[in-house]
């Protein structure tokens, strides 16, 4: 059975897409969003971003998604990944920020998004 929304952030389709029962996830439908396509026009480079808040992880769905996802990308024009930002709260400035699981502060998260980059290891 297709799961309900625990929380409010949702648009009105999203909702009435779970409670239809002819494409309920028992029979096989799933759906994700993407947070975020994040781009620079002028360089070509883009990438895909997942955000999760009060450091939570991807639902084993979306997991499989998103790799069937990135795989499909692999080998664009300008593809740079798909990476996984977690904040400690709810945004860059009320706590901790991981990217793709590693700590990094917020000028690195800055200078990440303007050079697609991620900081050292």
């Amino acid at each position: 059975m297709t799961r309900k929304r625990n929380d409010s952030h949702s648009t009105e389709f999203g909702l009435w897409l779970r409670d239809q029962r002819e494409i309920d996830s028992g029979i096989g439908f799933i759906a994700t969003n993407i947070d975020f396509m994040w781009s620079n026009y002028k360089t070509g480079q883009w990438m895909i971003i997942e955000e999760k808040r009060y450091k939570s992880d991807p639902s084993r769905s979306q997991r499989g998604q998103f790799n069937q996802l990135h795989g499909a990308c692999l080998g664009a024009d300008g593809y740079c990944g798909l990476h996984l930002i977690q904040f400690e709260n709810t945004s860059p400035e009320d706590g901790l920020i991981w990217l793709d699981r590693k700590e990094i502060t917020r000028d690195e998260l800055v200078r990440f998004l303007q050079t697609f980059e991620a900081p050292d290891a």
